[in-house]
């Protein structure tokens, strides 16, 4: 087996002891499982940028934060050091999310850090002690479909509430070890805030993962989790304890376009005028230095 050369760097630098096989190869990247000491864990391998067949990922970037100026520049014009450093973003966005959702309690793979391409994080195993399978190679009764589909709406609003959508949200990002479902492959996971599909990418995840349990348990396909998500958490209700119904009744009340149009009038006023009072101060210190 080839071992891959940001790979080899680990080993060179004492993280990584062995690689002992190739687990999957995905379309960002390739799974390995290491040993690191006497801990069996996993190496995953991002893809590069040209060889990634992630579509659209400029629509999971929105809203991603870039502290250093000079870097945020470069990834805007696209130069060869702002798409190097859009790599350490996209990257560095996984294991960020990975710390963030283990610390509020969603069941993810625990990270140990990102070095040079490569994420370090635990190997999920079944009750056996064999590696996880994913969810779409398991089939259940509709009992537990039933349980693990509530299972991983829950997930679904601890992530939210943490301020985080998965984005890419199926049966192919789930694994299922002893104690049910884990939530693997973050890179495109986005801030449910700042990202304006942020509304539409928790719909198709929900969706997504009512569609496959319902295979099993036919019930929950005339659910509406999504639409029932979105509407606490829009009105400050959502919470980890939240008990869904699976029912949403869609307003009928007609949108008050005039009012929202009063208030962007009323909006952009205040910013002209907030603007004047600006020009007026810039003005008057001008007049003032001229005078000294």
């Amino acid at each position: 087996m080839k071992v891959p050369k940001q790979i080899k760097t680990l080993i060179e630098d004492g993280l990584v002891d062995e690689v002992l096989r190739q687990m999957m190869s995905g379309k960002e990247a390739t799974i390995y499982i290491v040993r690191c000491g006497d801990k069996i864990r996993c190496a995953k391998v991002y893809k590069d940028a040209s060889q990634r067949s992630f579509k659209k990922a400029v629509q999971y970037r929105e809203g991603r934060s870039v502290r250093n100026t000079r870097r945020g520049r470069a990834m805007e014009k696209g130069s060869k050091f702002g798409k190097k450093e859009q790599e350490e973003v996209w990257q560095n966005a996984e294991v960020d999310a990975l710390y963030l959702l283990a610390d509020a309690g969603v069941r993810v793979p625990k990270p140990y850090g990102c070095f040079d391409g490569v994420l370090l994080m635990e190997l999920i195993t079944d009750a056996n002690g064999a590696v996880a399978p994913r969810l779409n190679d398991v089939a259940m009764p509709p009992e537990q479909a039933r349980k693990d589909h509530a299972t991983v709406m829950k997930e679904i609003i601890r992530m939210l509430c943490a301020g985080i959508v998965h984005g890419d949200l199926s049966e192919f990002n789930v694994l299922v070890d002893g104690n049910g479902p884990v939530i693997i492959d973050l890179p495109q996971a986005v801030n449910a805030a700042g990202n304006n599909n942020a509304q539409r990418m928790l719909a198709r995840d929900v969706n997504n993962m009512t569609a496959y349990y319902g295979r099993f348990a036919s019930d929950l396909l005339g659910s509406k989790h999504a639409k029932e998500i979105w509407a606490h958490y829009e009105a400050g209700t959502l919470s980890p304890e939240t008990k869904l119904t699976g029912l949403f009744r869609e307003s009928t009340k007609p949108a008050d376009v005039e009012g929202v149009l009063r208030e962007v009038e009323f909006a952009a006023k205040e910013n002209e005028e907030r603007l004047h009072r600006i020009r007026v101060r810039e003005l008057l210190a001008k007049a003032q230095e001229r005078q000294k």
